[in-house]
């Protein structure tokens, strides 16, 4: 579309250039920009145009234009304000959507914008009307309509205007009342109540009473006379009678126009393809409620104002019900305009340029306008965050028919593809201890053991009365909360499972189980040692990739290779990854280019490989729907604008990131579509609402009202106490706008660990560390996985490290004599013995939690029945030997006592090193000078830091 200066209206220059909401009003035939002070407030006898602009993940705007037009209006008001929005559209290079919102029967997104609702005033600018003077206050009823958004009408103060199916708000000078309609929704109901908020603050200053009126129960209260009385006393309610408002459109098909010469032509069709639609067209699909102008994208301006009128002319005929107006350009289709075609192909085959956008910019520069936010921004580049207690307790079950069988710690971040495992990860919330239950699939694994993966995790939220998190996860989708919580994960070739050793098919034998004196090729990836993988490929050529490093091994030989594009920090990741795959064999690095023929001879040859990462699903902007589940039928609504507020405590809501789904289930929804709620989950990832291709085996959580993770909450803006109110969605809104809006809370009790030797207390949340857990295996150390505390036991073994990689101190820690200290330890010992004998049954439910403020040893023997330990070998060795931990989060007063070095001593590749150091933390024997020297901030500072924003400064100055 070719775009001149003469085709944009001053008032639109620089519009769009950053996230927000942007206002014009209709005056003279031109736009007039409305201050934001205003924003919301809307005359009757005017038009608007609105843009919202949005910043998205890719790091582009997208823009969203309306035009509204009041009840009282001209229509050539109203054609300057359609005309205006195509202008404006141009403007911003000619991508966005156009909505028409005609006053009370705007469009759920556009009133998402203006939460909780919008109530036009009388009066206009050019229209000849008075704006109404808001001197005494006058008596006012409105009728509420919506469950996510609310429609607010203003109806005559009568009797007559009532009815039993809708909420109705009366607004005198001292009091404000909410009928509600027998006929209502508790939702309805509770978004009502927000509009009730938005009147007292706004006519009355927030200083009013608020009274809630139930329709048909006449109990002798004062409020409910009071109310009645207004009316002149109380009598039955007639029926409620269709209007035009109520009317649904009357359209027993879609239908196609072509715009030839103005005018809208029927397009003849045996059925509705993509193929229909001429780049050189615009077009009219009449949907009954919605109208869609479609407009090619070498549409010439002219062209796409003529069909948006032709649009306008078709919603005047006669016995024609309200409909929005939606304009759509070719390449920027919205969900609701593809999904009334067959088969919509991917937008890839639509040629789609920056020209339009590019061209404007150039104009508006050259009159001085600045024209930053026109151009595409570059996408905003962040390092994944789990957001989520990385220091709590994890069990981890294999599946092995129907059964399930623990691992041990030292194992527990060891998978195979052919099995599925369950686990329960346990770690401090805000008030209460929090959990999360999940299970993972592995690539080749059997469908009955998923089921019984799923069937075995389902009674262990049972036991735990539904609170936990639920998550369920496929091999090769893993979330980064997944590899934080595990800190190192490995995936083999094979299984140990029943399901997967009985496994065979004439199509199709299994993979083979790895095997430690095998070939195996191994491609490790990770951000860091809290983050890392290795991934068993197939052992030939072509599975190397130049972004990746590799482990190569045999029975006897062990290769690492680099690729060209591979970084100082993927080789540290293949060092710690040989401690664990191939701890005791000489290593022989293989750089890209320049491999020996041993290598290749392990791979079976030379040959071509790829350069490019893996892609994985990135998060996309969330999006949020409330579902209905009724008979397997699953119909969902979205939610604009979303907040917390929208999530009601008797619905299902689905968020949809794209690479994560997660579906809220609120206190109040029924005990069946509870138990439903993985199913919904993965219902919502086959019908692709959004039509977005979201994976099959996109992860999905199950999220229960109250018990909310933080990686779920940092969509919103949280506020925790919301979601621990008890009550339906009504009663606890009632509460917030009696109480003047802060939320009423009965918080429920903080769950008591379970006592070790005597001891309930509960430690700090900033002391809290990984200790032992009820798995006879479990042994975890704060800021390290398993890996790490199997690793710590291997390097009391000179002959089973890696020579490649420095062993971390362990040292022996005594209690000072007579301090309380020394008396705990022995209480610690004793409670571990007595606990032992316990581990041949499961423990009951309330047994989940466990306190954390032991320090476990990594060479610990396994606390199995089969062990039958005595209590003084459990005591003498947890007494003597421990891994120094940061207790406080990373504290500087916990390293007192150590050492002081210089820094050229403690750096890696250092010609003089100090080896009596913990290795994992070399910073800490550096002075309080040199610290600050080399890191630019004191300790204590440095250690409030996120653990991946530590690391990435210890990388810097070569402490990691």
């Amino acid at each position: 579309m070719a775009v001149s200066m003469r085709d944009l209206d001053p008032a639109f220059q620089g519009a769009g250039q950053k996230a927000g909401l942007e206002i014009w009003r209709i005056e003279n035939f031109h736009p007039a920009l409305v201050p934001k002070s205003s924003h919301g407030k809307f005359f009757t006898g005017d038009s608007y145009v609105i843009l919202k602009t949005t910043a998205l993940k890719s790091g582009a705007l997208r823009h969203d234009i309306h035009y509204w037009l009041g009840k009282d209006t001209t229509q050539d008001e109203a054609g300057t304000a359609a005309i205006k929005t195509v202008e404006l559209d141009a403007a911003l290079g000619g991508h966005a959507v156009q909505y028409r919102e005609v006053q009370g029967h705007e469009t759920e997104k556009f009133l998402s914008y203006f939460k909780p609702c919008i109530i036009p005033q009388e009066g206009g600018v050019t229209s000849g009307f008075q704006h109404a003077e808001a001197e005494e206050h006058q008596t006012r009823l409105f009728v509420c309509k919506g469950k996510h958004v609310v429609h607010v009408k203003e109806v005559p103060f009568t009797r007559s205007s009532l009815n039993h199916d809708d909420i109705f708000i009366l607004d005198t000078k001292s009091k404000i009342f909410q009928f509600n309609g027998s006929n209502s929704s508790i939702q309805e109901r509770a978004k009502a109540l927000e509009v009730v908020q938005y009147i007292k603050d706004t006519y009355h200053d927030g200083k009013c009473d608020v009274a809630a009126i139930e329709d048909g129960k006449l109990m002798a209260d004062a409020e409910t006379g009071e109310f009645w009385g207004l009316f002149g006393g109380f009598a039955p309610l007639p029926r409620k009678t269709a209007n035009d408002d109520d009317k649904a459109a009357d359209i027993s098909s879609t239908k196609l126009f072509r715009i030839e010469k103005g005018q809208p032509e029927p397009v003849d069709m045996d059925s509705l393809t993509r193929e229909l639609l001429d780049t050189n067209k615009c077009y009219i699909l009449d949907c009954g409620v919605e109208v869609f102008v479609w407009m090619g994208r070498n549409t010439s301006l002219d062209e796409r104002k003529t069909a948006s009128g032709a649009a306008e002319e078709l919603l005047r005929g006669a016995g024609r019900p309200k409909s929005h107006i939606i304009r759509v350009i070719e390449g920027f289709e919205t969900v609701m305009f593809r999904s009334n075609f067959e088969a919509w192909p991917q937008r890839a085959d639509v040629p789609i340029s920056e020209d339009g956008r590019s061209k404007v910019a150039a104009l508006l520069k050259r009159q001085g306008v600045n024209v930053k936010g026109l151009l595409k921004a570059a996408p905003v580049k962040e390092e994944p965050q789990p957001y989520i207690d990385v220091t709590g307790n994890l069990q981890v079950w294999r599946v092995s028919g129907e059964e399930k069988i623990i691992l041990p710690a030292s194992d527990q971040f060891k998978f195979y593809s052919g099995d599925c495992y369950v686990f329960q990860y346990s770690y401090p919330g805000e008030d209460k201890e929090e959990y999360l239950v999940g299970t993972w699939f592995g690539k080749k694994s059997m469908e009955a053991e998923r089921a019984s993966a799923i069937s075995l995790a389902a009674k262990m939220l049972e036991l735990l009365k539904f609170l936990p998190a639920q998550a369920h996860i496929y091999e090769g989708n893993e979330p980064i909360q997944f590899f934080s919580i595990l800190q190192n994960f490995i995936v083999f070739k094979g299984g140990l499972s029943a399901g997967y050793k009985n496994y065979i098919t004439e199509n199709e034998l299994p993979d083979e189980t790895y095997k430690e004196d095998g070939i195996a090729l191994f491609r490790v990836q990770g951000s860091g040692p809290d983050n890392m993988q290795a991934i068993q490929v197939e052992s030939v050529a072509t599975s190397l990739n130049s972004s990746y490093c590799y482990i190569l091994h045999n029975d006897s030989s062990v290769y690492t290779w680099s690729g060209n594009m591979t970084t100082t920090e993927d080789l540290e990741l293949v060092e710690r990854q040989l401690d664990l795959i191939k701890p005791n064999v000489q290593v022989k690095p293989q750089k890209e280019g320049s491999e020996s023929e041993q290598f290749w001879d392990l791979l079976g040859g030379k040959a071509e490989h790829p350069s490019q990462k893996i892609g994985r699903e990135a998060e996309n902007d969330p999006h949020l729907f409330c579902c209905a589940f009724s008979k397997g039928n699953l119909k969902v609504t979205e939610i604009y604008s979303f907040n917390q507020d929208d999530l009601m405590t008797e619905d299902i809501f689905i968020l949809d990131c794209h690479s994560e789904i997660f579906v809220w289930v609120g206190q109040e929804v029924d005990s069946k579509n509870k138990t439903n709620a993985l199913t919904i989950g993965e219902k919502f990832v086959e019908q692709d609402h959004l039509l977005e291709k979201l994976s099959r085996e996109a992860p999905v959580y199950v999220v229960a009202e109250g018990s909310e993770p933080p990686f779920f909450t940092r969509f919103f803006q949280w506020n925790s106490a919301k979601s621990t109110m008890l009550g339906n969605s009504f009663q606890r809104k009632l509460a917030i706008v009696k109480n003047g809006g802060t939320p009423v809370v009965k918080k429920p009790k903080r769950r008591t660990p379970v006592p070790y030797g005597g001891r309930s207390s509960v430690p700090d949340k900033s002391q809290r560390s990984r200790s032992v857990s009820f798995s006879p295996e479990r042994v975890r150390v704060r800021g390290r996985s398993p890996a790490f505390n199997a690793l710590a036991a291997n390097f009391d073994n000179p002959n089973s490290r890696n020579l490649s990689t420095p062993p971390p101190v362990v040292r022996k820690l005594y209690p000072k004599s007579g301090s309380p200290d020394s008396s705990k330890l022995t209480s610690k010992s004793s409670a571990i013995a007595a606990l032992s004998s316990s581990f041949e049954r499961p423990p009951p439910a309330r047994q989940f939690i466990m306190p954390r403020s032991i320090k476990a040893s990594p060479e610990a023997p396994k606390l199995t029945p089969e062990s039958n330990l005595k209590e003084d070998t459990m005591s003498n060795r947890i007494e003597s030997l421990t891994i120094q931990e940061d207790v406080k989060e990373g504290a500087a007063e916990d390293e007192e006592g150590l050492p002081i070095y210089p820094y050229e001593r403690l750096k890696i590749g250092s010609t003089d090193p100090v080896n009596e150091i913990d290795v994992t933390k070399r910073e800490t024997y550096l002075s309080s000078a040199e610290f600050k020297e080399k890191f630019g901030t004191a300790k204590d500072a440095f250690y409030k830091l996120p653990k991946w924003k530590q690391n990435k400064l210890k990388l810097a100055v070569r402490l990691f």
